[in-house]
């Protein structure tokens, strides 16, 4: 073995909150891309016996981000210079909306960790370009999040 991390999770195994924030990225593609609710979606996955098992982390991330989207929204419009939710790649629109949600409130997770993650998912999951964008735009919402957590 290599050492790297197995991008899916195992079955019956424990899920960690790597894996779990790539599952709420991937979910919320999913439900862009099929125009449903995230929450629905999941909801007809969780304990489906034909898919992977979807831990509680994942489950938090995507409820989370569905119910503050659009404040979550409003946040990425503001602070994306020169690009419109529309024109975003949906990956990377989906890996943002995770990122911010986490870092303005998972209170558990250092705004360092979030970025950084966020990046990590972006350089899995999308194009070449999008680490940097990922990271420019998590970062200047960063500069402001004390600030963003106190009205939100």
């Amino acid at each position: 073995m290599d050492g790297t991390p197995n991008p899916k999770p195992k079955r019956g195994g424990p899920i960690s909150r790597r894996q779990a924030r790539q599952r709420a990225v991937e979910m919320l593609y999913e439900a862009g891309q099929r125009e449903t609710d995230a929450v629905t979606l999941l909801s007809e996955r969780v304990g489906a016996v034909e898919v992977d098992p979807i831990g509680d982390y994942t489950i938090e991330l995507v409820e989370g981000v569905t119910g503050r989207r659009e404040q979550i929204d409003e946040l990425l419009a503001e602070h994306s210079h020169g690009w419109t939710l529309e024109r975003m790649p949906p990956v990377d629109l989906a890996v943002l909306r995770v990122g911010i949600y986490e870092m303005l409130w998972s209170a558990d997770v250092p705004d360092a960790v979030a970025i950084d993650e966020a990046v990590g998912l972006a350089k899995a999951l999308s194009t070449d370009d999008s680490p940097r964008f990922v990271n420019g735009v998590l970062g200047r919402i960063g500069t402001i999040a004390d600030r963003l957590r106190a009205v939100l």
